[in-house]
């Protein structure tokens, strides 16, 4: 990190709010999920002038298709417009993989005029992703590398006769060259404005890529970056002249190769069943002087105890609430309860998984009993659970917050028998609305599963989304019957089982599943809103 302490700082501190994959207008088991994003995107803009944050960086996956619905490019944009409006000086935004490019480059001229700077395609000239944020005096706050999602094509020229593993190499090779062109340009810029200044200039850069060993869960979405293995990227990858790198793509917030300023924010709203449990958060980044005794914090924690005073006396939340991001402060506290405010615990120091212990991230909760019992419990505004100090330099001039995200729709799974699912099912609270997707995992064949289940929930504020039989899928899968559904399976999975009907070669197969992988790979990466 570049922080020379011979420098001072302003006395001013920068804030900086990082965060990443919105996806909006994604569904959850065809289920339409506007009023979340509404709710969050209100909170945002709250929570940007309640902070004083200087610079907002959202670290790509936008929105969660490359062709997004006119209602999600709405909010988007109406977002922004508020935003323009507010005490925030800039808007960074960078794609990642789920975006279109195309669509998010489209109007970023006329963004630029609000101070909104949006980076969709890598630059062919590297220095056009080096941004020189300046506040209303015209002095320099902060340099940005707004590197954005690097597609294959960004990186790395195709060779006739290339193997997967030269394919792997000389894709991790574009992707460090072009960091390392990015962060030359920034260090040449940072110097000059140090010597105008006298001051230190923090450096950030953006990424929207996988790390090697980071934490996912079982569906949130995360889908493979670039063919087979590439792309898992160490932090040794980015410059030590970075102060702090936002990086998207990842859902479970965590430090990369215990690295303190090298962070993914995650995702603010539970992308799936197997998020049900997490923490969401956005991050709060400051450089200043002497910030141990900022009351940065304390501010946080005083807002948060507003918000919870307010909901006390509050009405419940509606099944679909509607926000209007034109007046954020106006009852996106007051729709919420004290429960509602939160969901789960902060992680502890961002769990990160090893070979031989996989990440309880990873899983489902184990009970239903426990699912419960976290919707129940009533959250404290304490220190560990409204706000963490995730890091703080030794001199004090940087510090990482991390602010969590209120849980603006209950998610609840439940597995067991049917005995157990029932009861579960009984003990909910109908106090608020929750989805929920059941998993049958008993022995006994249950013909009316489906029946028993929704006439548990009738009349309740409670809606089943999914319900899963894995005693049926089993006994399928172990008679190895012809009966399966496409949605049991993925493309790979499908593909598996037309390579086994037409009895391909087992020298064949691997040769076949690789042209495959690279063709579902272009489908799901193409920029269909590109000429």
């Amino acid at each position: 990190m570049s922080n020379p302490t011979s420098l001072s700082h302003p006395p001013k501190p920068l804030t900086i709010l990082h965060t990443s994959d919105w996806h909006l207008g994604r569904r959850l088991y065809g289920q339409l999920r506007y009023h979340e994003f509404e709710a969050f995107l209100a909170w945002l803009t709250q929570t940007l002038q309640q902070y004083e944050v200087d610079v907002l960086i959202v670290a790509g996956d936008v929105f969660d298709t490359m062709t997004p619905s006119n209602k999600a490019q709405a909010l988007y944009y109406e977002f922004l417009g508020v935003v323009s409006k507010s005490h925030c000086d800039h808007v960074v935004v960078v794609a990642g993989n789920h975006d279109s490019p195309t669509l998010l480059d489209a109007p970023a001229n006329v963004l630029k005029a609000l101070n909104v700077h949006v980076i969709g395609t890598a630059c062919e000239d590297v220095a056009d992703e080096v941004l020189v944020l300046t506040d209303s005096q015209d002095q320099a706050q902060c340099i940005i590398a707004a590197v954005p999602y690097l597609r294959d094509r960004d990186v790395r020229s195709a060779q006739a006769g290339e193997s997967g593993a030269d394919k792997d190499a000389n894709l991790l090779a574009g992707i460090h060259e072009h960091y390392a062109k990015v962060a030359q340009v920034a260090k040449a810029k940072q110097a000059k404005l140090i010597a105008q200044q006298q001051r230190h200039i923090p450096l950030i850069a953006t990424g929207h890529l996988f790390a090697a060993g980071g934490a996912t869960t079982a569906d949130d979405g995360v889908r493979e970056l670039y063919v087979g293995s590439l792309g898992k990227i160490s932090a040794d990858m980015f410059d030590e002249c970075f102060d702090y790198v936002a990086l998207g793509h990842l859902h479970v917030p965590q430090k990369v190769g215990g690295r303190e300023h090298i962070r993914y924010s995650g995702s603010p709203i539970a992308m799936g069943f197997g998020e049900a449990n997490q923490t969401k958060q956005v991050l709060l980044v400051q450089f200043g002087q002497n910030l141990a005794s900022d009351s940065l914090k304390e501010r946080v924690q005083e807002h948060i105890k507003e918000r919870i005073e307010e909901a006390s006396t509050a009405p419940q939340i509606s099944a679909k609430p509607s926000h209007t991001l034109t007046t954020p402060a106006a009852g996106v506290a007051a729709n919420l309860s004290q429960a509602d405010l939160f969901c789960g615990d902060l992680f502890d120091d961002w769990l990160e998984p090893t070979a031989n212990q996989p990440s309880q991230l990873q899983t489902h909760a184990d009970s239903a009993a426990d699912s419960i019992s976290q919707l129940d419990k009533q959250h404290k505004p304490d220190e560990a659970l409204a706000a963490k100090t995730l890091h703080i330099t030794a001199d004090n001039t940087m510090q990482i917050i991390a602010i969590t995200v209120p849980c603006f729709q209950q998610l609840l799974p439940i597995s067991g028998d049917i005995n157990h699912i029932l009861q579960s099912l009984q003990q909910l609270p109908h106090t608020k609305p929750i989805w929920i997707e059941v998993a049958y995992t008993g022995d006994e064949i249950v013909s009316d599963l489906r029946e028993q289940i929704h006439a548990a929930v009738a009349g309740t504020p409670f809606e089943v989304l999914k319900i899963k039989n894995h005693q049926v899928r089993n006994k399928v899968l172990k008679a190895q019957s012809t009966h399966e559904t496409l949605q049991d399976l993925d493309e790979m999975q499908v593909f598996e089982r037309c390579l086994v009907a037409n009895k391909v070669a087992e020298s064949q197969r691997p040769s076949l599943r690789e042209a495959y992988a690279q063709i579902v790979y272009q489908i799901h990466h193409d920029d269909s809103m590109a000429e």
